[in-house]
């Protein structure tokens, strides 16, 4: 019989009329307790009474933790790439190396006027702009390489110039030559995690293919949640993490052995995103009742065997693009699928 394959879970923090940061992190450590991969924050430029800012918060919640991951929601909208790829480096960098980014869009004419530099978009469009703004930010972080710190006290050179890049990025929505000014994540690059419906935007759904490490897929019937992560996978790829929103409430002991049953039943999908209706009670009777269930059924890991929120997900670290290596690979790539030069016979 074979083994049962280890499930990927997060949780949603999202507590609304909470904003101190020991709140968030108590319920960051619940997660960790239950060895969950990480958890994540809402945001919004929306006006909202006593909404946290999901960065500054997890960026607190971060010395308090060591090994779960941290993923705000980050907004494209209204933001330039480049102030948003270096705050979620600092976050990967305070994490050592936990950090993810969910994309987030500000589609209201609330929100566009807080900024009163344009009207609100439609989504389509939004989403599109998002596509860019997260490539912007890879090729941010990989516009240094990772030697390229020298810091040399004795000749007073900080970095080898050779090693940083300019990305000279051209595209209908922005332009920025770079690099960037802090140093490459610990990561490579931090987790990209985007929330999907089975049906979303065409434009949302390309920014995964494109850039997503994560859905946090919405879809309640667990075969068409199958099916769906099914063709996610078949357009972005195997290494793609598709996990099942779930709504969670444990008051009980038996609403605990409910979800573990349910947890335990699906298929196709590599985990589940948990949203819970009290994330204070929600969570602890999680880490206590449920995750023992589950490591007992080889569905949840014993302990964290890495430190990363990548190692934790299964992914490796990418090498940045402007290194030696990967560009005599892309001009090796390029060599092979080049058409064969066309010879003309010359005929007297």
């Amino acid at each position: 019989m074979p083994m049962p394959r280890q499930l990927h879970f997060s949780a949603a923090l999202d507590s609304p009329g909470h904003v101190t940061a020991a709140h968030y992190t108590a319920l960051a450590r619940s997660a960790e307790q239950a060895t969950l991969d990480f958890v994540t924050l809402d945001d919004s430029f929306a006006a909202a009474p006593h909404r946290p800012d999901a960065l500054a918060v997890l960026a607190r919640v971060a010395p308090e933790t060591r090994r779960v991951g941290l993923v705000p929601v980050v907004t494209t909208t209204h933001t330039e790439p480049f102030h948003t790829s270096i705050s979620v480096n600092t976050l990967d960098w305070v994490s050592e190396g936990r950090a993810g980014w969910q994309i987030g869009v500000s589609t209201t004419e609330a929100e566009a006027g807080a900024f009163g530099r344009r009207a609100a978009a439609p989504a389509a469009a939004l989403w599109a702009e998002a596509s860019d703004a997260v490539e912007v930010a890879a090729r941010l972080w990989d516009s240094w390489e990772d030697d390229a710190e020298i810091r040399d006290v004795a000749t007073g050179r900080f970095i080898d110039r050779d090693r940083l890049h300019y990305i000279d990025f051209e595209g209908p929505h922005f332009s920025v030559r770079g690099p960037s000014i802090t140093p490459r994540p610990p990561q490579g690059r931090p987790v990209v995690v985007v929330a999907l419906t089975a049906d979303d935007l065409p434009e949302k759904r390309d920014l995964v293919v494109r850039h997503a490490d994560v859905v946090l897929l919405d879809e309640p019937d667990q075969e068409a949640a199958r099916i769906a992560a099914g063709a996610l996978r078949l357009d972005a790829g195997e290494l793609l993490r598709v996990l099942a929103r779930i709504e969670v409430a444990l008051p009980d002991e038996a609403a605990a052995r409910a979800l573990t049953e349910r947890i335990a039943g699906a298929r196709g999908v590599d985990g589940f995103h948990l949203v819970p209706a009290d994330p204070v009670r929600d969570l602890a009777a999680f880490a206590r009742d449920v995750a023992p269930a589950l490591r007992e059924r080889g569905l949840l890991r014993e302990a964290y065997a890495g430190r990363t929120l990548r190692e934790h997900l299964g992914l490796d670290r990418p090498v940045s693009r402007y290194s030696p290596a990967a560009t005599a690979a892309a001009a090796a790539a390029a060599a092979t699928t080049a058409p064969a030069p066309v010879t003309a016979e010359v005929t007297r």
